[in-house]
């Protein structure tokens, strides 16, 4: 198989990624990338680390068509899949427009009505270690937050055994870097006001609140079923990082006795994810998930740790928020809907120091 892969806003940050793990990808044959504002230029003027990579040129949205797989790399909010349709057999948008199956939420979520909200009942959530049967086939795949991927893999596994006590809310922490703001400055990504800080961006109200008690209420024994939908209190904090989300997050548990327990829940969900990683070392200074261990890569390193008292754990989970966070993550649904190898294109293991 090989595919002729279109990307609409290759400018981006997570366009440039795109670019750079389809160009190492055996099963693509053509990359068409797309820019509204640099079409003519070459793709290295926005992504220079890809000098001698490619000569690739960016094109406008127009000549973005007759594509295999189409990829919409456009802010949160553009609302553009209906101008892109039928340009690519199968669409993987990594927006926030169609992560939220549920028409009410969006609006309650993102301050106004979804404009086609008959399109959300048809996307895919695009966690393939949620939604991997679901993702095989489809048409129509979504992004993920970054936050919420690392927040989920964080929880998926306590979720699944059963442990977390449904009468107390989950709290998250997520320490972000830089880069999630997206490519356009403005005044708090100016370096002077970025640079050094703790900031708390998002103590509340943060939009991957919902995708994370969405995608969690489906999860046996806690999915819809049961009637219980966990009551998830996110906070988001900007650190001194380029790029990387650690998604911390507190979960009350009923039933652990010991780290056995959890041990064999993350062992069971996890075994044979090919991104998955449990990172719970006795000694070393790398002993949880850093987000510096996977920056550029589409790992998610996840672990956790036992309160003394038994009645929490805390669930860690390190991603790129670019990479598993966005275009890594978009790549490998784009494998497990094609019916390719998941892991093509992304064997880039990271870098230590």
């Amino acid at each position: 198989m090989s595919s002729r892969i279109g990307i609409v806003g290759a400018a981006g940050y997570a366009g440039g990624e795109l670019i750079r793990l389809l160009l190492a990808h055996p099963e693509v044959r053509e990359i068409v990338a797309g820019s509204a504002s640099l079409a003519g230029k070459p793709v290295t003027s926005a992504h220079p680390n890809l000098r001698k990579r490619t000569d690739l040129a960016f094109v406008p949205y127009d000549a973005v068509r007759d594509c295999d797989v189409l990829f919409l790399s456009l802010p949160n909010g553009s609302h553009r899949l209906a101008e892109f349709e039928g340009r690519g057999r199968l669409i993987v948008d990594l927006s926030s427009d169609h992560r939220l199956r549920d028409p009410k939420a969006y609006e309650t979520w993102y301050g106004a009505p979804h404009p086609r909200p008959e399109r959300l009942a048809d996307a895919v959530y695009g966690i393939p270690e949620l939604h991997r049967q679901r993702i095989a086939g489809a048409a129509l795949v979504t992004g993920a937050g970054c936050n919420a991927t690392a927040a989920i893999l964080a929880l998926l596994p306590l979720v699944r055994a059963g442990l977390v006590d449904r009468g107390r809310p989950i709290v998250i922490e997520c320490k972000v870097g830089s880069s999630e703001g997206g490519r356009e400055a403005s005044d708090d990504s100016h370096h002077p006001e970025r640079s050094g800080v703790v900031r708390s961006f998002r103590p509340v109200g943060h939009r991957h609140t919902a995708e994370i008690e969405q995608e969690l209420a489906q999860v046996p024994p806690g999915g819809t079923e049961a009637g219980w939908t966990p009551r998830v209190q996110l906070s988001v904090t900007s650190v001194e990082l380029v790029r990387g989300v650690l998604a911390t997050a507190h979960v009350p548990v009923t039933d652990v006795a010991d780290e056995k327990v959890l041990w064999r829940a993350y062992r069971e969900a996890y075994a044979a994810e090919p991104f998955v990683r449990i990172v719970k070392e006795r000694t070393g200074i790398y002993r949880f998930p850093e987000p510096k261990l996977v920056a550029g890569t589409n790992f998610a390193d996840v672990g956790f740790a036992l309160d003394p008292r038994g009645d929490r754990v805390v669930a860690l989970c390190a991603i790129d928020n670019l990479v598993k966070g966005a275009a890594g993550n978009g790549v490998q649904a784009m494998n497990v809907a094609l019916g390719l190898p998941e892991d093509a294109g992304l064997g880039f293991v990271g870098l230590h120091p």
